[in-house]
């Protein structure tokens, strides 16, 4: 009988926490990376592996977590904390390859109060639906935010950036979407857009008489980073940019 992993997530708001529960191998770590990919497509600021009833069964299936780590050193950028791990799981993890930068907590509950303390950096959050009018709204909510935040500088720009984020959408993935803006600490801003279609989009080399088709090369070229994490429902699209 092949082993079983159950991921299971708890705790809203920016600690986010996974529940982790079974044996993970070759064969049940892509359950991990997916599961992984979901609690940080939230954009929170912790996330928490709670490893307590996790047994690993094949340091292999430690690449999935490998994975999930590298693909999500950009965005989202938070610090994934694994809890509750016993003295030999916690040495395969520090073992496995690109796992050397997780941190680890004894227990799980410390870790949520520890991380619910620190402050989070100032954030909207917006759910739009694929019309042409969301695109307004958008460029509206950016221009207003970046104001509020003394990101002035950046306003035209990011405004610019996050309507062809949510215009791609609206042309290509025809489903609702979740705006975010937050004002990362070092200067920085980052937007994301997730929507629930697996279409992964990629810049197009429009010509000069094409009437679009420029949108993600104007991200990628006035963004600092940009890129896309899929999830099982879908995708995000995400960028930061600086007044540099």
């Amino acid at each position: 009988m092949p082993n079983q992993l159950v991921c299971r997530p708890e705790q809203a708001g920016p600690v986010a926490v996974l529940r982790i529960n079974g044996t993970l191998d070759q064969l049940t770590g892509d359950a991990l990376q997916q599961a992984i990919r979901l609690r940080l497509a939230t954009g929170p600021s912790r996330l928490l592996l709670d490893v307590t009833e996790m047994r690993v069964g094949d340091p292999l299936g430690l690449t999935a977590l490998s994975a999930a780590v590298c693909e999500t050193a950009e965005w989202p950028n938070v610090p994934i904390v694994v809890c509750g791990a016993d003295p030999r799981t916690r040495q395969t993890v520090v073992e496995a390859p690109d796992c050397e930068d997780l941190e680890f907590a004894d227990d799980c509950d410390e870790a949520i109060a520890e991380g619910a303390a620190e402050p989070e950096p100032p954030s909207i959050h917006v759910r739009l639906r694929p019309v042409p009018d969301a695109c307004r709204q958008v460029r509206a909510l950016v221009t207003q935010a970046c104001a509020k935040w003394q990101r002035g500088e950046l306003a035209a720009v990011a405004a610019l950036i996050a309507t062809e984020l949510v215009a791609n959408v609206v042309r290509h993935a025809h489903t609702t979407m979740e705006f975010t803006v937050t004002a990362l600490r070092d200067g920085r801003l980052c937007m994301s857009v997730r929507d629930h279609s697996r279409r992964m989009p990629k810049p197009a080399e429009a010509a000069v008489t094409d009437a679009g088709g420029r949108g993600l090369r104007l991200v990628r070229d006035l963004t600092e980073a940009w890129g896309v994490l899929p999830v099982n429902d879908g995708k995000v699209v995400w960028t930061q940019l600086n007044a540099g």
